[in-house]
């Protein structure tokens, strides 16, 4: 039976009457599961109307009570971690494991935000003039909006609601339509750990919805993550139009491997890091640089064997290593580019293609597939596949590895491995790179650091969670303050001085 889903709006469920709908699949057997409703431009303003209308009851309460919601709807997830994860992994594919993983770091921004009385604490000057103090507040914006990606369902959704919602804004988000009951459900937990009614909403949608978010002066600022283009064109959009904007995009993430490395532990975090998740992570390790040919000859070699060993399965299956795509698209995609990797000359070492899954056989399944001996030239190399594909480039030495990822157009994270610090501190300071692993393969910072790439990975001056979002969702008024003692300065012509 396939199931109808809605939207959630003034703390209630609230069916679509668009007209338009979005099919939400069984990723493990290629199947229909349930229909989104795809809102129009006037149901996106009625969404925001809402918000904007319960947003004031919200920020009226002082932080600590903020707080206490944001506490007990972390109790909640927790309580429900079993089934979310399970309906998170039958829409998106990923494996159960991967999928409670997706909601714990999410959950470790809402532990953040728990600190926001201390967060929003501003600065004072006592006697900055004669009689005069000055302090700084910082206040919510109002209504903003939060357009996440169909790979993180549960985490991305929290990165963003959750400082938004601490620093006492109204907060609108518009999740993927491929995998959108994770997000539905989490609104009702909001509204079941005391958030009122209208403070969070969430509009199912396309491009319309975008863009009615992007256009509508009452949307203060929006947060997305996705690919490049749609990146740039939502930073761009939002930004014309007088909003913030924090836009993440593409990756192609690199893996520098020195020859002093440990080989067999870096094949198998290079498993993990570049296969986890089918490949669908902006985070994944896409490019593997071993420096040297001895090097390269035997982290191939390493790689192939374990490549080999992997189990891919039914998201369901607890021995799968990794699950289907989200997406037949996905599917077609990945074939395209290993014809076109072979195409242009790379060794294609191990095929993924054709992969069929006993029990699944109409799944949106990819095995694992390795290359070598790219080239920075190919598309292989320069573009993001977003699946089960690592590229290895040979770098002659150290410099040149280092080059490959400074390079890059994308900037959004790198790893070395390495058992020399010289290199590993130089390597760190060099690198132009937004987030460094050092032996850490998948370098996503915890919660109260800031996660963000660089160059055509990230668009925007503040990054996501970490003090950078506290900054994002508020803004900062500053208060000279002057008391009547007494004192008869006359007409004052000049600007004030603080002498």
């Amino acid at each position: 039976m396939v199931r109808e889903l809605t939207h959630f709006i003034g703390g209630q469920h609230v069916p679509g009457t668009s007209g338009n709908f979005g099919d939400v699949f069984d990723p493990n057997l290629g199947q229909v599961q349930a229909r989104v409703p795809l809102a129009s431009k006037s149901e996106v303003e009625a969404v925001i109307a809402n918000a904007e209308a319960a947003q004031p009851v919200w920020a009226a309460f002082n932080p600590q009570k903020r707080a206490r919601v944001l506490m007990k709807f972390l109790a909640l997830v927790q309580d429900e971690m079993d089934s979310l994860a399970a309906l998170l992994s039958s829409e998106h594919g990923k494996t159960i494991a991967d999928a409670k993983g997706d909601i714990q770091r999410g959950l470790e921004v809402i532990e953040f935000a728990v600190g926001i009385p201390h967060l929003l604490k501003g600065e004072y000057t006592e006697g900055a003039g004669t009689g005069i103090d000055v302090y700084s507040m910082r206040q919510p914006l109002g209504v903003v909006a939060g357009i996440t990606p169909f790979n993180f369902p549960a985490m991305i959704p929290l990165w963003k609601a959750g400082p938004a919602l601490a620093t006492g804004n109204a907060f609108v988000l518009k999740p993927s339509e491929r995998d959108p009951s994770v997000p539905l459900r989490l609104a009702e937990l909001f509204l079941e750990a005391g958030l009122p009614a209208g403070v969070f909403n969430v509009v199912n949608g396309d491009k319309e919805a975008v863009d009615t978010l992007l256009h509508d002066p009452r949307i203060k600022a929006v947060g997305f993550v996705g690919s490049t283009p749609i990146a740039q064109y939502i930073y761009e959009t939002a930004t014309a139009n007088g909003k913030r904007a924090q836009c993440f995009g593409g990756a192609k993430n690199h893996a520098i491997v020195m020859p002093d490395a440990d080989l067999d532990d870096v094949a198998d975090q290079l498993i993990g890091a570049g296969y986890g998740s089918a490949g669908e992570r902006c985070m994944a390790i896409s490019v593997a640089v071993p420096v040297g040919e001895e090097t390269a000859d035997r982290l191939v070699a390493k790689l192939t064997e374990r490549v080999h060993k992997l189990n891919i399965g039914r998201s369901d299956d607890p021995g799968a290593d990794y699950g289907p795509l989200v997406g037949q698209d996905g599917v077609n995609r990945v074939n395209n580019y290993v014809q076109i990797g072979i195409d242009e000359g790379a060794e294609l070492v191990v095929d993924g293609r054709g992969l069929v899954v006993e029990g699944a056989e109409d799944g949106y399944f990819v095995g694992a597939t390795l290359f070598d001996k790219v080239t920075p030239e190919m598309r292989i190399y320069r573009e993001e596949i977003f699946g089960p594909v690592v590229s290895v480039v040979r770098a002659k030495d150290y410099e040149e590895g280092l080059r490959l990822a400074n390079e890059h157009e994308y900037g959004n994270g790198v790893a070395i491995f390495t058992r020399d610090g010289d290199t590993a501190r130089d390597f760190a300071a060099r690198v132009q790179v937004g987030m460094v692993g050092i032996n850490v393969p998948i370098p996503v910072p915890i919660a109260y650091y800031t996660f963000g790439g660089w160059k055509r990975s990230g668009f925007g001056d503040l990054n996501q969670h970490g003090p950078d979002s506290i900054r994002f969702y508020t803004k900062t008024k500053t208060v000279t303050q002057r008391w009547p003692s007494g004192l008869k300065e006359g007409n004052a012509f000049v600007i004030p001085t603080m002498d």
